[in-house]
């Protein structure tokens, strides 16, 4: 049966579980990533990810754009998780010498410090939220799936 013009086109009975189990996954795997890190560390997830993109970028520094991109933040949230980081002394955030407009963020020493002592503890979190019932061909499709779903959205974000 053919669709008619504006009328809406519904996902299908396997697109929607599908659908159901990649939403019940946004919503329980960060809660249960953000209680583990404030249960040992006092670090919602996402300043856990920043000290982390961090700690990974040439000489612990990015550009507080960049570092809103890689950690899928707005820049006022991004502001705000800067400022909580900077007055634990794990962050530190000065002008870009390249253009005067830009900021730096800069993982300190403590910083560096304090993602090393919780990253053991997120790492073995993750392989048992995600990982523990998966073997290395399932890893290696969920990559895939994930990067196909993620590509345009990277894309087409600010």
């Amino acid at each position: 049966m053919a669709q008619e013009a504006g009328e809406p086109v519904w996902l299908d009975d396997d697109q929607q579980r599908a659908w159901r189990e990649l939403a019940a996954l946004l919503t329980l795997l960060p809660a249960a990533l953000d209680r583990q890190l404030q249960d040992e560390a006092g670090l919602p997830h996402v300043h856990y990810m920043m000290l982390a993109m961090l700690s990974e970028a040439p000489e612990r520094t990015l550009r507080m754009s960049a570092l809103a991109r890689t950690t899928s933040v707005s820049p006022s949230r991004l502001s705000h998780a800067v400022r909580a980081l900077e007055q634990r002394g794990w962050v530190e955030r000065r002008p870009s010498p390249d253009d005067g407009r830009g900021q730096l963020a800069t993982l300190t020493d403590e910083g560096l410090r304090a993602v090393e002592a919780v990253a053991p503890g997120h790492a073995a979190e993750v392989r048992r939220r995600v990982f523990a019932d998966l073997g290395p061909d399932d890893v290696a499709r969920l990559t895939d799936l994930l990067s196909r779903i993620t590509g345009p959205l990277r894309s087409a974000a600010p």
